[in-house]
């Protein structure tokens, strides 16, 4: 007899984060959810929104009715340079370029260098290759450096300002309630300096205040309560609009387990890995097949735990209709599992491939943007 599962979920920015039910997020931690009558107030949504990988949000009716109006709005987000793009990289990268090219939102991009130190002791001057590197890939994602401003963290004053602002308007008590007691004090400090890129494209020499959106993973959500917070006390002061944000799903590791992790090398692969090192994990990747090609021709398999699947449906399918058939003939007992990944292996190379050519065009855009070299 199976036991239920008695784990509690957990948020957590800089550790481990699991989610027991998602749908019980909106009543525990009043996210709300991102449904049907979001949906039809969206031109065009994005194949994350269509497919529930984006399943909740913070405020995200101020967007919608820029969107509606016509009125200007900025999507904003970053990465922390601690190595190659990898998958959950390409999901909040692939999400800014939808916002800036369907709603022509400015995009705001930071290069997360204070948190790198704080959370992963890496130096200013050791995360720098590692910056252009992230950021020549979200260009060949199609970010238009044009309208966009990107940043490092530790090079933007306007950042810092804010952040001390913020943070002589917050107590320990506050930060030990949104994070829980940590004993390395600078990830409070890097707290509150995100929460300063997050309000930067609401700055003066921006424009001033306006709506801003804040596309993440479910593990962000504590930096987005506190800068909501913040920004509603200093409302009256600065005339900050809330911040919005998207919340996406946590995609499971490779090998099946329960998120991935940099700890576990075959849960995940990155951009800029080994096609061989691709193959293998994927090969190996857990499926919903039946332990024999006659029990899968039975019975049918089971696509709602198979990784090759969640692939397809987070990354490197397109079309909805695609993703269906799979699905369809993966519970109909038409599709092996092995003549499934060897497909999905060619397409993810077919991608990767055109990508780094693309990247390898942008090295030098991404030098000058961050005036290096």
């Amino acid at each position: 007899m199976n036991k239920p599962n008695t784990r509690k979920t957990v948020i957590d920015p800089w550790g481990s984060t699991y989610v027991a039910d998602y749908a019980k997020l909106f009543e525990e931690f009043g996210i709300e959810p991102f449904d049907e009558e979001i949906m039809k107030r969206i031109p065009n949504p994005s194949k994350y929104m269509r497919r529930g990988i984006v399943f909740g949000h913070r405020g995200f009716q101020t967007i919608l009715e820029a969107i509606e109006k016509k009125e200007p709005f900025a999507v904003m987000s970053g990465i922390k340079p601690s190595g190659p793009f990898h998958l959950g990289s390409l999901l909040t990268a692939s999400e800014i370029v939808y916002f800036q090219k369907e709603f022509g939102a400015k995009a705001f991009y930071c290069i997360a260098d204070i948190e790198s130190y704080a959370d992963n002791r890496i130096p200013y001057e050791e995360a720098t290759g590692t910056a252009v590197d992230n950021l020549a890939d979200i260009l060949a994602l199609g970010l238009d450096p044009k309208n966009a401003y990107i940043w490092r963290q530790s090079q933007e004053k306007r950042v810092m300002d804010y952040a001390f602002i913020f943070g002589a308007n917050v107590t320990t008590a506050t930060m030990n309630a949104v994070y829980g007691e940590q004993t390395n004090f600078g990830l409070y400090n890097s707290a509150l300096i995100q929460c300063g890129d997050i309000d930067l494209p609401q700055h003066p020499d921006f424009g001033g205040p306006k709506p801003v959106v804040v596309p993440v993973g479910l593990d962000q959500d504590p930096h987005i309560r506190l800068v909501r917070d913040l920004a509603r006390r200093l409302q009256s002061t600065y005339g900050f609009v809330l911040p919005s944000a998207t919340f996406h799903r946590l995609m499971r590791g490779l090998d099946g387990s329960e998120k991935m992790s940099k700890r576990n090398p075959m849960s995940y692969f990155d951009l800029d890995e080994d096609l061989d090192s691709i193959k293998s994990k994927v090969m190996d990747a857990l499926t919903g097949g039946r332990a024999t090609i006659a029990e899968q021709k039975k019975l049918g398999g089971e696509p709602e735990k198979c990784m090759i699947q969640e692939l397809c449906i987070f990354h490197f399918v397109e079309e909805d209709e695609k993703i269906i058939e799979a699905h369809q003939n993966c519970k109909n007992g038409t599709l092996l599992c092995g003549e499934h990944k060897q497909e999905v292996v060619d397409i993810i190379f077919s991608w990767i491939k055109k990508h780094r050519r693309k990247k390898e065009k942008e090295i030098d855009t991404a030098r000058k943007i961050l005036n290096v070299g």
